[in-house]
């Protein structure tokens, strides 16, 4: 369910998104999740929401991406996202691997 904090407009982006991922077949508790997470990614884009990560701040919207990075496909994940895991999980040297690299070194 929405949160409280969110306005009438970005309820309905809520709705709406929930229920064409509904449509394409993806379970409720998915659909809901991806749809909040959109909806949080616009509102701190947009300065509506009161703290918002440097990811979400910097990163191209979610409408105008449009699944370019889904983590499938050639793409995968960005090189940010490699190096965040990369940190959480203690690799060394991370800071100067490239994408394959990073990718070659969280598969291990």
């Amino acid at each position: 369910m929405p949160p409280n904090a969110w306005s009438a407009q970005r309820k309905r982006q809520y709705v709406h998104i929930k229920d064409s991922l509904l449509e394409r077949g993806r379970p409720e508790p998915v659909a809901e999740e991806i749809a909040a997470r959109v909806v949080n990614k616009a509102r701190a884009q947009h300065g509506e929401s009161a703290t918002a990560s440097a990811s979400s701040l910097n990163d191209m919207p979610s409408g105008r991406r449009g699944g370019q990075r889904s983590h499938q496909g050639p793409g995968g994940r960005t090189l940010l996202q490699l190096r965040d895991e990369a940190r959480q999980r203690g690799v060394k040297g991370r800071s100067k691997m490239n994408k394959a690299q990073l990718e070659a070194a969280l598969t291990r």
